[in-house]
């Protein structure tokens, strides 16, 4: 058995997760995934979320075809039930991802879809649906010498702190080639993906830290770019629209937790909407933006 350490929690794990910092000998799991069977016919007494999800008040159950079973309990284990001769990425890319945002979700965390990067003492999130370049932007903050959170599954807990995941950003390789990063060495997330794991180094930012802003990133046709500020209540849509995975919380029926854990966010950071242009702007330009609006907005010791 395996121990790794992922967002503040220590996990004993069957199947080896090279993506993650082992966690020191002797130390206590709270969290085990290990091999085992998971029913096909889903879970009884169910909320199905679609056709190869369902959801209970303790369990979500995952099915991806061709790759493997997921049985996700009680925010304590992950049960996996590969399919024969599928490849040991395309079952952690799920595991570490969707099988992971609902762990979450069921030890209490507020999960968010984005990036998280430190920005000296606090910590900025790019929000976004898949797509609007969240981890070619972090990269662009790593080159300016800011250490990243975590990509793509960001853990907050009740104080508003991003807690670390783990120490690599998930890069398309047209993405990483813009930003002069060499693929020939890196791992593929799967065989069959030209997208990359990019090892962080010492780019990894070990510590929770308090969220301070967060930019939800939007696309348009129109040339240049816009910061739209939200406040009051109108800031409670957008982090719902951004939560990771939003339908396992739903399906779980944890929404009291999760509107709370918002309500607290909310009060605590500037959330802005970026809207840019689809193309001229690149990534460095607007992670140059972002520092500038942040350090503008920086809270007040």
């Amino acid at each position: 058995m395996l121990l790794y350490q992922l967002h503040g929690l220590t996990v004993s794990s069957i199947v080896a997760l090279p993506e993650l910092l082992h966690a020191p000998a002797g130390a206590t799991p709270q969290v085990h995934i290990r091999h085992g069977r998971v029913d096909p016919d889903g879970l009884a007494n169910a909320t199905t979320l679609g056709p190869f999800c369902q959801a209970g008040a303790r369990h979500l159950w995952l099915n991806v075809p061709e790759v493997a079973r997921y049985l996700i309990s009680d925010g304590h284990s992950i049960t996996i039930d590969p399919r024969p001769g599928v490849d040991d990425a395309s079952v952690r890319v799920f595991l570490l991802g969707s099988g992971l945002g609902a762990l979450l979700f069921q030890r209490g965390f507020l999960v968010l879809h984005g990036n998280a990067i430190r920005v000296g003492d606090a910590c900025l999130v790019c929000a976004g649906y898949s797509g609007t370049g969240k981890s070619t932007l972090a990269a662009s903050f790593l080159h300016r010498g800011h250490e990243i959170l975590a990509d793509d599954v960001i853990a907050v807990n009740d104080a508003g702190e991003a807690i670390p995941g783990f120490p690599r950003l998930k890069l398309w390789r047209d993405a990483a080639e813009r930003l002069g990063i060499d693929t020939d060495n890196l791992q593929r997330i799967r065989p069959t993906l030209e997208k990359f794991n990019y090892p962080l180094g010492d780019g990894f930012c070990v510590k929770p830290l308090p969220i301070r802003w967060l930019y939800i990133l939007h696309t348009h046709n129109r040339p240049g770019y816009e910061l739209e500020p939200v406040h009051g209540m109108a800031r409670f849509e957008p982090l719902r629209r951004n939560t990771y995975r939003v339908r396992y919380m739903d399906g779980m029926t944890l929404q009291a937790g999760h509107l709370r854990l918002c309500g607290q966010l909310a009060g605590k950071i500037r959330l802005v909407r970026v809207h840019r242009a689809r193309a001229g702007l690149s990534p460095d330009d607007l992670a140059g933006i972002l520092l500038e609006d942040a350090l503008a907005h920086a809270p007040t010791p």
